[in-house]
C-alpha cells in the first residue's frame, strides 16, 4: 500500500494524506474534478504546491477508481513536478471516509488530511492547522498544551457567514460556539482532543463543489 510514515513529533513533518475522488460531473467538464485546472493548474496540483510550502514530510495521495486520470497523473508528471514526495494509493470508489482509511492506514500516527478540491489552499494554512495540532516545545501553547501532550485532532473551519459574503457554495454548516461555521477539508487526525479551528480565508473558503466555486476560484485566482 505505501511507504508507511513514522517518528512525527513536534519540529518534524507531518505526512499528509490527499483525497483524491470526485469524477467532477457536477462542475459540467469532461476533465475528472482533481485535474480540473484553475489559474492554469489541475486543483490537485495546486494543492500539492501548497503542501510543498508547508511543514510536511511526504504525501499519500489516494485515488479513487473513479479518477483514472487522476491516478495516471498523480504517478507521472504530477509526481515529477511536485515539491514533496508523493506516494498514490488506489482507493476502493466507496467515498470519502474510506479513502480517508486507506491513507491513514499507510502512515504511523497523526496526519495532514486535505481535500483536493482546495485550489485556493496555502501552505501557511497547513502550517496553521499543524501549528494548533502540535504541542508546543516551548511550554504550554495558548490551546493549553504541554509539550508533551499527544497531537491533537484539528477541524479547520470557515464562518458560513463569509462563505456567503465571499460567494462560495455552504452545503453542511455546523454550530461552534453560536457560530455557523462549515468545514473546510482541512483537518489533522491525532490522538489528543478534538479541537476546531475558525479561519476568515478565501485560501480555505472555496471547495470546489458547483460550477459556481468554480468560477469564484478562477476569479480570485486571476485577482491575485
Amino acid at each position: 500500500m505505501g511507504d508507511r510514515v513514522s517518528d512525527v513529533g513536534p519540529g518534524t513533518g507531518l505526512p499528509a494524506v490527499l483525497l483524491c475522488g470526485g469524477r467532477g460531473t457536477r462542475l459540467g467538464g469532461d476533465a475528472e474534478k482533481p485535474l480540473v485546472e484553475v489559474g492554469g493548474r489541475p486543483m490537485v496540483a495546486r494543492v500539492l504546491d501548497a503542501l510543498a510550502a508547508a511543514r510536511i514530510a511526504r504525501v499519500v495521495a489516494v485515488a479513487s477508481p473513479h479518477a483514472p486520470d487522476t491516478r495516471r497523473a498523480l504517478r507521472g508528471e504530477l509526481a515529477e513536478e511536485a515539491g514533496v514526495p508523493c506516494a498514490v494509493l488506489d482507493g476502493g470508489g466507496e467515498g470519502y471516509v474510506a479513502d480517508l482509511g486507506v491513507g491513514l492506514s499507510a502512515v504511523d500516527g497523526p496526519a495532514v488530511t486535505v481535500a483536493a478540491d482546495l485550489p485556493l489552499l496555502r501552505g501557511r494554512d497547513v502550517d496553521d492547522a499543524v501549528d494548533a495540532a502540535v504541542p508546543s516545545t516551548e511550554g504550554p501553547s495558548p490551546g493549553g498544551a504541554a509539550p508533551d501532550d499527544p497531537v491533537r485532532s484539528v477541524t479547520v473551519c470557515v464562518p458560513a457567514a463569509y462563505k456567503r459574503e465571499l460567494g462560495a457554495s455552504v452545503d453542511s454548516s455546523v454550530d461552534h460556539a453560536g457560530t455557523p461555521v462549515e468545514p473546510t477539508g482541512l483537518n489533522v487526525v491525532g490522538d489528543g482532543p478534538d479541537r476546531t479551528v475558525v479561519r476568515e480565508r478565501d485560501s480555505l473558503a472555496v471547495n470546489v463543489n458547483r460550477p459556481s466555486d468554480l468560477t469564484l476560484a478562477r476569479r480570485i485566482v486571476d485577482d491575485r
